[in-house]
């Protein structure tokens, strides 16, 4: 690969979700899971999904990865019609699913595997992935040995190292205790930070979008539509504290209909 291809594959992609809805077919019943669905998400762009439980947040990821075609409206990245999955958009799930009877290294080089890519610079490139998510001394480790919080470091690895173009995170942090959730927030913002590439969560905690997304699209209940879109203009690394992300928190919530005057509340 050229410098100037390589350069090129960094670059987040644009990303144009245009009037999709989407239906499922349950013995013969069609039920609705979203309607008229339109977001532009700009290369190298941060985007959360909030809404309640079972709206078609997740669907509308699985039809963003390729994993799915909608039933109606199209979905373009850099204005080409997205029709199936391509290892420039990744998947980090809520579980790891890391294969038991690989090692860490040799999880995070599965995919580089598939491609025939597992040369001496993917070699390099699995190394220097393990060490910026924490993980370089662990590379020979096996999953049952990891806690949940490195098990998805590992995770996140194996999808860094192929380089996406698109990062498409269905609630990765959502199983982790507070503390690693914590962190592992700013690692990944820090990650995006350096790395630039498009960015798609799926969250249910309101405070964790507004700490980690440029833009915080929130949805109603299934079938989802966009209720609104909130910037987030506020600097990175972002406080909790901060008033002006206090106010944000109320309004989102407010948004999803939930309760406020709690400070633990989520939707």
């Amino acid at each position: 690969m050229s410098v100037a291809q390589e350069t090129q594959q960094d670059i987040g992609l644009a990303l144009n979700i245009d009037h999709v809805s989407h239906a499922f077919d349950l013995e013969g019943e069609t039920l609705p899971v979203l309607d008229n669905v339109s977001l532009q998400v700009a290369p190298g762009e941060f985007v959360a999904l909030l809404g309640p439980s079972g709206c078609g947040k997740s669907t509308l990821l699985r039809l963003v990865a390729g994993l799915d075609r909608p039933s109606v409206g199209e979905i373009e990245e850099d204005g080409v019609p997205l029709t199936a999955p391509h290892p420039s958009r990744v998947v980090v799930f809520q579980d790891p699913t890391l294969y038991p009877w690989r090692s860490v290294w040799r999880n995070v080089a599965i995919g580089l595997q598939t491609q025939g890519r597992l040369t001496e610079a993917g070699r390099a490139r699995i190394n220097s992935t393990l060490e910026k998510v924490g993980l370089g001394a662990f590379a020979n480790a096996w999953p049952h040995q990891l806690s949940g919080g490195m098990a998805q470091r590992a995770a996140l690895a194996r999808a860094l190292v192929n380089h996406p173009r698109l990062l498409i995170l269905d609630e990765p942090l959502g199983k982790l205790d507070s503390l690693t959730r914590i962190r592992m927030q700013h690692e990944l913002v820090a990650l995006w930070r350096e790395q630039r590439f498009t960015t798609l969560m799926v969250t249910h905690d309101v405070e964790e979008a507004l700490l980690m997304a440029n833009r915080v699209v929130v949805f109603s209940p299934r079938p989802a539509r966009i209720t609104e879109v909130i910037e987030v203009n506020l600097p990175y690394p972002r406080r909790r504290q901060d008033p002006r992300l206090i106010e944000l928190r109320t309004r989102a919530l407010a948004l999803l209909g939930a309760e406020t005057g709690a400070e633990n509340d989520h939707p």
